[in-house]
């Protein structure tokens, strides 16, 4: 057995189907909202906040990094910019 093949395995292994099926979803999914949440509803057959709560939780793992490290970094990267501008926001006068 080469070493490739039980790395894949390895990391295949720490996630569940569940968990390969959401970030395979992630890779194609929908950029228009209507259409992502209906896509969303129809293959996992749970709400778009419930989805999102799933793939934060998901892009924290490490095997989920080996499994799909550009994907993961990708959305690690948007989630921290989402927060930054969260953290910097103004809600009106600051006096």
């Amino acid at each position: 057995m080469d070493d490739k093949a039980t790395g894949d395995d390895v990391r295949a292994s720490a996630l569940s189907e569940r968990d390969r099926a959401v970030l395979d979803f992630e890779q194609r999914a929908p950029a228009a909202p209507g259409a992502r949440e209906a896509a969303v509803r129809r293959e996992f057959g749970i709400g778009v906040i419930r989805y999102q709560q799933l793939l934060n939780s998901l892009i924290d793992r490490p095997a989920a990094l080996a499994y799909a490290p550009m994907l993961v970094g990708r959305l690690q990267r948007l989630r921290a910019a989402r927060r930054d501008a969260r953290a910097t926001r103004s809600f009106g006068p600051t006096r």
